[in-house]
């Protein structure tokens, strides 16, 4: 595989004017397996260039894993049209500025050496021992193992010359009994020697019990979100209240509230890319070195997240916080990518469930799906594991349900956070591998509204 900084320098004096070229090359490899036995594997070897021209604020992209000269030379050509096109039928100048000014970087925090090794055997021992743990229990493991290691390099006309390395390792496991009855478990970290097959197959086994399920009529509920579940609804939130395009343009639930009570004062929300236990990364896709950014402080909505495009619509001088997810800036807009929910005092899940006479327990939330953009309105449903909480313990498992609330008036109805916090991410890739997650504790929440059946 070529250099990937000399590879983007190459590209990039093919270009004419102002323009960014970012490489990106991939190395990963997933195990699957189901019904406790191995079922699929891949190794990816991949390797994108994107190119980045702009003209009068517009930007053009074009992207080719062809990297002979003709490939690129192409690439750069329709990057340059494509700019022209746009600058030719748009009323005025665009809103994307110039590349971030030019800087040399080169970031290795997140990268980990034995990871970075890919070797297989190591994916294949976590399998087999998820696999016998849960036989152990007499359930039947299903899962994924996956690795990889990512190189980021940019080049741009403002002399940017940028290289960062990241790691990340992930495994899941369902364990599931003869009635189809599943409890989950998963681990995220930058270090593959984090991975416990044996000991994800022990918690997920643990929530698979032999009692009736009970059913759950609709109403409000105090209830106890585990990691996973916590996780999955603060990368939403993400999405709807921190998204700084979404923000600008008067779509986002924070629009007109920064300053606001907008939670709980116990709860604290950054966006810190150097928080022990995260993935972290060194730039964003458009150059811009990342830092922690305060989102909500003690309750107080303090900031959005922005990429350079993002930054431009708002205006005001805002700028942007280092949060670009794509080149020339997404549609979508700018992505927290490493939300941190500072933890509590409580010491674990039993703690949280203590002073609740009747209530639910979820392990996590899946099918997560916007309601109601501008109030952060979600639908979602349980699974792996949903109980009754009945005086202070966790008791009878409960059919999973469907919940739409509000993110916001969740996170106002919090009651206390866990001490120990989780990263929560995502192994399973449908294009090129971009490993995040949410670093939180698990919370109790005075009020859950369950609408219905799942």
């Amino acid at each position: 595989m070529r250099d990937a900084i000399a590879l983007a320098e190459h590209v990039l004096a093919m270009t004419s004017g102002q323009a960014l070229v970012r490489v990106v090359a991939e190395r990963s490899l997933s195990l699957r397996f189901a019904r406790s036995a191995p079922t699929q594997s891949t190794s990816v070897e991949d390797l994108d260039v994107e190119v980045v021209v702009l003209r009068d604020g517009h930007a053009g992209l074009a992207t080719t894993n062809r990297i002979d000269d003709d490939g690129l030379r192409a690439a750069a050509r329709r990057a340059e049209e494509a700019a022209a096109i746009a600058a030719a039928h748009a009323s005025g100048a665009g809103p994307y500025p110039a590349p971030a000014p030019g800087a040399v970087i080169e970031g290795l925090a997140g990268w980990d050496g034995r990871t970075a090794e890919l070797d297989p055997s190591d994916g294949g021992a976590e399998v087999e021992a998820a696999i016998v743990e849960a036989g152990t229990h007499g359930l039947e493991a299903f899962g994924i193992w996956s690795a990889g290691e990512v190189t980021h390099a940019i080049a741009s006309t403002e002399g940017a010359r940028l290289v960062d390395r990241v790691t990340d390792s992930y495994m899941k496991v369902i364990c599931r009994d003869d009635e189809a009855r599943c409890g989950f478990a998963s681990s995220t970290d930058m270090r593959l020697a984090t991975v416990d097959g044996a000991a994800l197959a022990r918690v997920a086994s643990e929530k698979v019990t032999p009692a009736t399920a009970i059913d759950l009529p609709p109403g409000r509920y105090t209830a106890v979100l585990d990691a996973d579940a916590v996780g999955e609804l603060l990368a939403f939130a993400g999405t709807l209240a921190f998204n700084g395009l979404a923000h600008a343009e008067g779509r986002g639930a924070l629009s007109g509230r920064l300053g606001e009570e907008v939670a709980s004062t116990k709860v604290t929300i950054t966006d810190d890319p150097r928080a022990a236990g995260t993935l972290p990364r060194t730039f964003d896709a458009d150059g811009v070195a990342k830092r922690a950014i305060p989102l909500i402080e003690r309750g107080i909505a303090r900031g959005v997240v922005h990429d350079l495009r993002s930054a431009a619509v708002a205006g005001d001088g805002a700028g942007s916080t280092g949060h670009a997810v794509a080149p020339g800036g997404s549609p979508e807009g700018p992505e927290t990518t490493n939300l941190v929910l500072a933890p509590g005092d409580a010491e674990d899940v039993a703690a949280l469930c203590a002073p609740i006479e009747r209530g639910i327990y979820v392990t996590r939330f899946w099918y997560t799906n916007t309601v109601r953009e501008r109030d952060a309105v979600v639908t979602s449903m349980t699974r792996d594991g949903t109980f009754l909480i009945e005086n202070g313990r966790i008791t009878r498992p409960i059919r999973d349900v469907r919940i739409t609330d509000s993110l916001l008036r969740l996170l106002t109805d919090v009651e206390a956070l866990g001490a120990g916090q989780r990263l929560i991410g995502h192994g399973e890739f449908y294009g090129r591998r971009f490993a995040h997650g949410v670093l939180c504790p698990p919370i109790r929440v005075g009020g859950l509204r369950v609408t219905g059946g799942a």
